[in-house]
């Protein structure tokens, strides 16, 4: 039941975007292939660092890969995955900049940076 709920919620975002971004689907499948793999890199940080966030960073993980299945089309799913694991190993940089870095500045800049992406990723979830 949830599985079919992620993916009528996939179509109500499909149905609710502009006619040139609906056309170009494999845009949408691209950022919801790095929204996962940013997420995935987000959740693992969290079980390193015993974050309590960590399940619903799971949950909303989840969700964008049930959206980013929805729309893959077959002949991109090894390209998907490829910005998937790009943007998996980016985030990780990010977080692990922001965490271990003796530069406060540049610490605090990979945080917000890093809070952004995962920002837009979320925006993307209708909860």
């Amino acid at each position: 039941m949830g599985r079919l709920k992620t993916f009528l919620k996939a179509g109500l975002v499909a149905l609710a975007l502009p006619t040139p971004l609906l056309a170009g689907a494999s845009d949408l499948a691209e950022q919801f292939a790095r929204c996962a793999g940013r997420l995935s890199a987000q959740m693992e940080f969290q079980w390193l660092t015993n974050d309590a966030a960590a399940d619903r960073t799971e949950a909303e993980r989840a969700a964008m890969i049930s959206l980013l299945q929805a729309v893959t089309p077959p002949d991109a799913a090894r390209e998907l995955l490829h910005k998937r694991i790009e943007a998996k190993l980016a985030q990780s940089r990010l977080l692990t900049r922001a965490t271990f870095n003796r530069d406060a500045d540049d610490a605090d800049w990979a945080r917000g940076r890093a809070e952004m992406e995962l920002g837009a990723c979320r925006a993307l979830i209708l909860s």
